[in-house]
């Protein structure tokens, strides 16, 4: 809605009921204006805030309004986060409790603090709103989206990982989830502060990785695996060379030696992807000591399970799964899509003899996330079997270690 119909000159007044509708009509206002009037601002935040302001002066005296200089200066900020920003989502990307940023349309957006779902209280305008900041976020990254390309996967500056998904596909109006990272990553000392882990635990798998141990880290969505991931990582000698793989670069491991990778989707041409199935490939020839797939989620499996067998021992991967067992059973389906010819005897076993441990970790009921399974692979009898070493306890709410473990064969377990 413009608030001034250029062929009557006739002013309509707007309707201003709280702060969200004084907040939409002065966007348009302002955004209006700086586009009639050309303002080139560029990276000149000061020439930008003194456009702003002269705008939402001339605003109030138009329409007689009197804001006061708290909410007068609130305004000219979030309309400056409007053009340079993110808008309603700056505040969001900037507060470091948040972990996940949901929009399920403009006037839906969830947010996740401490593992607990929430609805946030910021709004957009509406459907082309929040199609702009998508638009924003996607423009450095060469991307587009449109009805002919309506899912877009990408990074942020700040290591953010986006995807966005819009109108045909999306019925209900545009839709975005932002998964944001920590500037400092976790330490082991805040996760067994946390109760994440227990301090025999992590000893025991620090031991692991720094004995060249195979780990698979399995999870669902959001449960912690690359957090869990990233701090496992520190315990690797730092004479050792690691090559990691991700679709979006997410790992941020501190070691001195580390060479990043990261796939390549296809171009708006449809071409020019590159798979992490090819990185893998060609990290083999970089002479890594270790190699680190962000996740294991295709044919790339094949060539990390190979490595592992072929010298490249202490690698490490994550998966997603709802257990151990289903851990297996999701490699197992890999292996098979990925064209390798073979019974599931044989693909069980190919699994086995290259991977060493899984360690499922996941959400408890409260939201909280700590490991829940530590399991070794072992071939008894010439069948592949987990043997637990550690199992959280949810009547006792810990993770103990488990005396006298018996191995279960995989094709018994249900």
């Amino acid at each position: 809605m413009r608030l001034i119909d250029r062929r009557s000159s006739k002013v309509q007044l707007p309707q201003v009921d709280d702060y969200e509708n004084l907040k939409a009509t002065l966007h348009r206002f302002v955004i209006d204006r700086i586009e009639d009037d050309n303002i080139i601002y560029d990276d000149n935040e000061k020439k930008l805030e003194e456009a702003v302001g002269a705008y939402m002066r001339q605003f109030s005296r138009i329409y007689e309004m009197n804001i006061g200089r708290d909410q007068f200066d609130l305004l000219e900020k979030e309309l400056i986060n409007e053009i340079t920003g993110y808008g309603p989502l700056q505040a969001l990307l900037e507060d470091p409790d948040v972990n996940d940023i949901l929009i399920n349309g403009p006037r839906k957006i969830f947010v996740e603090r401490r593992g607990v779902l929430e609805q946030a209280q910021m709004r957009f305008l509406d459907d082309r709103h929040v199609l702009r900041v998508i638009r924003r976020m996607i423009s450095p990254l060469g991307r587009r989206i449109d009805e002919s390309s309506p899912i877009v996967d990408g990074r942020l500056a700040d290591g953010s990982r986006i995807n966005a998904i819009v109108p045909p596909l999306a019925l209900d109006g545009p839709c975005l989830s932002i998964r944001k990272f920590r500037k400092d990553p976790l330490t082991a000392q805040e996760l067994m502060a946390g109760g994440s882990i227990t301090e025999r635990a992590l000893e025991f798998l620090t031991d692991k990785v720094a004995n060249r141990t195979n780990i698979l880290i399995s999870g669902a969505t959001g449960s912690g695996k690359t957090t869990l991931l990233n701090i496992l990582s520190q315990y690797i000698p730092a004479t050792e060379r690691i090559v990691t793989i991700e679709d979006a670069a997410e790992l941020q491991l501190r070691n001195t030696h580390v060479v990043r990778l990261e796939t390549r989707p296809e171009n708006n041409e449809g071409v020019g992807e590159i798979s992490a199935r090819e990185l893998v490939k060609n990290a083999l020839r970089m002479r890594p000591d270790r190699i680190i797939v962000g996740e294991s989620r295709g044919g790339e499996v094949v060539d990390m399970l190979q490595a592992m067998n072929t010298g490249h021992s202490g690698s490490m991967s994550t998966v997603h799964a709802n257990s151990a067992e289903d851990a297996l059973t999701r490699l197992e389906m890999m292996v098979g899509m990925s064209g390798f010819k073979g019974s599931s005897e044989l693909i069980l076993k190919m699994i086995a003899s290259a991977l060493d441990m899984i360690v499922h970790i996941g959400r408890k009921p409260d939201g909280h996330r700590c490991v829940l399974q530590i399991c070794e692979l072992v071939i008894e009898n010439d069948r592949v079997g987990l043997k637990e070493h550690f199992r959280y306890d949810f009547v006792h709410k810990e993770l103990v270690e488990v005396q006298h473990a018996t191995v279960s064969l995989f094709d018994d377990v249900s």
